[in-house]
């Protein structure tokens, strides 16, 4: 009896040792969010994400390869334009196609995802000898044309990439919270916050219009300004999310009610990261340069996202052929495969218009 108590005396006094807590596979900072970060040691779990039809963190998957390349039909000893750099996938796939002769010239506004590419596609043998790659707007196309004699063929993938949407401190999206900056190049111009700040209700409302087809421009732009001028500053991610489902609360309570709120969520972080960036008076410049930019018989292909980009750009190649600028020019849109709109969200809305300059 007294052996019992002994050992009973002793269990009481050994202290208990808690299970360690089951942290999860996915922390809540980015920095530690994704595996995919580190490619060079998981390969399997890339290839995993990618096979499930997700884009990996921090990486971009192009969109439209083979169609693109199907189209431009790039020669060895060709000179080539990438007005969007972005990740470096469509530019790899181009520079395989010269086979060591030739050059392809890409711009980009990013300075913190240009470098990342630079280098990436520099370790895979593309380096400045057929790459050069400048820190500058795609509508600066007629500069390097005027420099390098024209180019044979370009490439136009407009939009923001995967890896820009998926770094919280960007403010892309407003599936995580950060700062509502939304700029392509985080040290020139103003933050979307900043102009948020200053805007008056009916400009915001014209900008959601013209800029994404907002539906819900009006209720947002009084709620927006209202919420700013009562002293609550919106300069962050989830505040704007916050003020856009207060918003819309008076819709019914059903199934479609998640779906709408996202849907005016997505439209309006769209608007205001066309606004911030230029984006619509860019992409016009660069569609008055690109036919002086083109050699005689060169080729243009464009990947749009959105129905204000592709308006812009449809008219100005139709502008052109009836001027007789291009020889030809996509009447319909080439759009992606089935199976790669089941493997990549993004392909759904994305159409590719081209045009071929006269000789």
């Amino acid at each position: 009896m007294s052996e019992q108590n002994n050992q009973n005396t002793q269990e009481s006094q050994t202290p208990h040792k808690r299970r360690v807590r089951y942290k999860g596979k996915y922390p809540k900072k980015f920095e530690e969010k994704y595996k995919e970060l580190q490619p060079e040691k998981y390969k399997d779990t890339i290839a995993h994400v990618i096979q499930k039809g997700n884009t990996p963190a921090g990486m971009h998957i192009s969109i439209m390869v083979n169609e693109i390349l199907d189209f431009l039909k790039i020669q060895p000893g060709e000179t080539g334009f990438d007005a969007t750099l972005g990740y470096g996938g469509h530019t790899k796939a181009m520079l395989e196609c010269l086979k060591g002769k030739g050059h392809i010239y890409a711009t980009d506004v990013d300075p913190e995802e240009s470098a990342k590419t630079r280098k990436r596609l520099a370790d895979q043998g593309f380096g400045e000898d057929i790459l050069s790659i400048r820190l500058q707007n795609f509508c600066t196309i007629d500069e390097i044309a005027k420099e390098v004699g024209g180019f044979d063929f370009i490439l136009a993938d407009l939009g923001v990439s995967s890896m820009q949407i998926d770094n919280p401190k960007r403010g892309f999206s407003f599936k995580v919270d950060g700062p509502l900056d939304l700029r392509l190049n985080q040290e020139k111009g103003i933050s979307a916050a900043e102009r948020l700040d200053n805007i008056s209700e009916e400009e915001l409302a014209g900008m959601l219009y013209e800029n994404s087809d907002e539906p819900y421009c009006e209720e947002l732009a009084k709620a927006i300004t209202n919420e700013i001028r009562r002293g609550n500053r919106i300069d962050t991610t989830t505040k704007l999310r916050n003020v856009i489902e207060k918003t819309l609360d008076f819709l019914p309570n059903n199934k479609e009610k998640k779906d709408i709120i996202k849907k005016t969520c997505q439209r309006t972080f769209q608007a205001l990261r066309i606004d911030v960036n230029n984006e619509f008076e860019v992409l016009y410049e660069f569609m008055e340069k690109l036919p002086g930019a083109l050699k005689p018989g060169g080729r243009v292909a464009i990947l749009t996202f959105h129905s204000g980009e592709d308006k812009l750009v449809k008219k100005a190649l139709k502008a052109g052929y009836k001027e007789g600028i291009y020889s030809e020019y996509a009447r319909d849109v080439v759009r992606p495969s089935a199976q790669e709109c089941a493997q990549n969200g993004r392909a759904r809305s994305t159409k590719m218009r081209w045009a071929v300059k006269a000789e």
